[in-house]
C-alpha cells in the first residue's frame, strides 16, 4: 500500500508541471548569454518573474529570484538594505528561524511582539511596542500563515499600524501563497518572500518580492556578476526558476478550490481526532486558518513517538519543531502562545496538499486510532 505523505508545511512533493520545467531547464543555456540558448534560458527565468509578479499585483522588475526564503529573509531584514532605512525590529512571536535569526539588526534593537493563546499576533502588543519606540522608524516581519499551526495572521491590520508609524513590514508569505490571497493589495506589505519547494517546485528557489521600487536593496547581499539586475550575484539556478514558476502558475489559479477541498479534508480529520481523543487540544482551532494544517496534541502520548509510530505504518506527519539535526524540540511557536513545553510534546501537525486524496484520510484515522490505543496500553502496562 502506498504511503500517506501529511507534511506539506516541510516539503511539498514535485508537480508533474514543474517536474517538465525542472527538466527543460536542465536543458538549457546560461541565462546571462546573448546566443539563442541564452536567450532561451532567459525566457524561462523572465516568464517564471512574470507569473509571480502578476500572482502578487507587482512588477517584473520587483521580483528578485533567490536560492529560497531564508536568503530572501536574510536579504529583506536589514537596517540599511533597502531606500528606506529602518532603526529597530519587530518580529512576530511565531516567526520561523529565517526571520527571528536571520536578520542582520542589532540585538539590542530587535524585539518580540507577542501572540495570544489563539496564535495569532497581538496587535495591541504591536501598537505598544511601535510606541515605545518614539521616532525611530520600524520594520516588522511577520508571517502571513504559520507553518505550524495554520493559523492566518493579521498582516493587513499590522500593515495600517507600522506604516501609520512610518515603519515597513516584511512579510513571511511562504506558508501563504496558493492558499490564500498575499497580494500586496490584500495584505498591505512592502516586501515578501517565498519558497518553491513548499509550493511543489524544486528546492532550491526562492524569490523576494517588493511592493515599489524604492524597496529594492540598494546593494547585493551575494555580490558576483551582476545579476538578477545587480541585486543578487551567481549564474541563475534556471531549472529551479522555471519549476518555481510552474509550480506558482498551478498553486495561484487553484487557491481558492484547492483551499476549500483541503479544508474539508481537515475538518474531518479534526472532527475525527476528537472522537477518538476527546482529551486532545486543537491548537488555533477558534480563529482563521489556512484549510490544509492541523495542528494537535494528545496529552500523555509522546508525539516523537508517535510520529515514528506512524511512519512504520506509512505515514508522515510532524511534530514539534525539527531542527538541523532532526532531534524534535519543545515548538518555540507553542510556546509564545502559551503552551507548556510538556504539552508541546505532545504536538502533531498534520499539512495537507495537492498530492492528499479522500482515501488517505480515511485511512489516516483508523492509523490513529490503532497507534493511540497501543500507546494507551502500553503506558498502562509498562513491562
Amino acid at each position: 500500500m502506498s504511503r500517506i505523505y501529511f507534511d506539506h508545511n516541510a516539503t511539498s512533493p514535485l508537480r508533474p508541471e514543474a517536474r517538465q520545467a525542472v527538466l527543460a531547464g536542465l536543458e538549457a543555456g546560461n541565462a546571462s548569454s546573448v546566443h539563442a540558448e541564452g536567450r532561451a534560458a532567459r525566457q524561462m527565468v523572465e516568464t517564471a518573474r512574470l507569473v509571480l509578479a502578476d500572482a502578487l499585483g507587482s512588477r517584473p522588475d520587483r521580483v528578485i529570484f533567490v536560492s529560497g526564503a531564508t536568503e530572501a529573509a536574510n536579504m529583506a531584514l536589514r537596517p540599511a538594505m533597502h531606500g528606506v532605512q529602518c532603526d529597530s525590529l519587530l518580529i512576530g512571536g511565531g516567526e520561523h528561524p529565517c526571520v527571528q535569526v536571520g536578520h542582520g539588526f542589532p540585538a539590542e534593537s530587535v524585539a518580540n511582539v507577542a501572540l495570544d493563546a489563539q496564535g495569532r499576533l497581538d496587535l495591541a502588543d504591536l501598537r505598544a511596542k511601535l510606541g515605545a519606540r518614539g521616532r525611530q522608524r520600524v520594520m516588522l516581519g511577520l508571517q502571513a500563515v504559520n507553518n505550524e499551526t495554520g493559523v492566518v495572521q493579521p498582516v493587513a491590520e499590522a500593515a495600517q499600524l507600522v506604516h501609520a508609524a512610518g515603519g515597513l513590514l516584511v512579510c513571511d508569505a511562504v506558508q501563504a501563497f496558493g492558499r490564500i490571497d498575499c497580494s500586496f493589495a490584500a495584505i498591505g506589505a512592502d516586501m515578501l518572500f517565498l519558497s518553491s519547494h513548499k509550493l511543489g517546485g524544486p528546492k532550491g528557489a526562492g524569490a523576494l518580492v517588493v511592493a515599489r521600487r524604492e524597496f529594492l536593496p540598494k546593494t547585493p547581499l551575494i555580490r558576483g556578476g551582476g545579476q538578477e539586475r545587480g541585486f543578487r550575484g551567481g549564474t541563475e539556478n534556471v531549472a529551479a526558476i522555471a519549476g518555481f514558476g510552474a509550480a506558482a502558475a498551478e498553486a495561484a489559479a487553484q487557491c481558492v478550490a484547492e483551499n476549500l477541498r483541503l479544508q474539508a479534508f481537515r475538518d474531518f480529520l479534526q472532527a475525527r481526532v476528537l472522537e477518538i481523543a476527546p482529551e486532545a487540544a486543537i491548537f488555533g482551532g477558534e480563529v482563521l486558518r489556512v484549510g490544509n494544517t492541523l495542528c494537535f496534541a494528545l496529552p500523555g502520548l509522546a508525539a516523537e513517538t508517535l510520529v515514528a509510530g506512524f511512519d512504520v505504518e506509512g505515514v508522515a506527519l510532524s511534530s514539534g519543531s525539527a531542527c538541523s539535526s532532526g532531534k524534535v524540540a519543545p515548538s518555540p511557536v507553542l510556546a509564545a502562545m502559551g503552551v507548556s513545553a510538556d504539552f508541546s510534546r505532545s504536538a502533531l501537525r498534520i499539512s495537507l496538499g495537492w498530492t492528499t486524496r479522500e482515501e488517505e484520510v480515511v485511512r489516516f484515522v483508523e492509523i490513529l486510532a490503532k497507534l493511540r490505543e497501543r500507546m494507551r496500553r502500553r503506558l498502562a502496562n509498562p513491562a
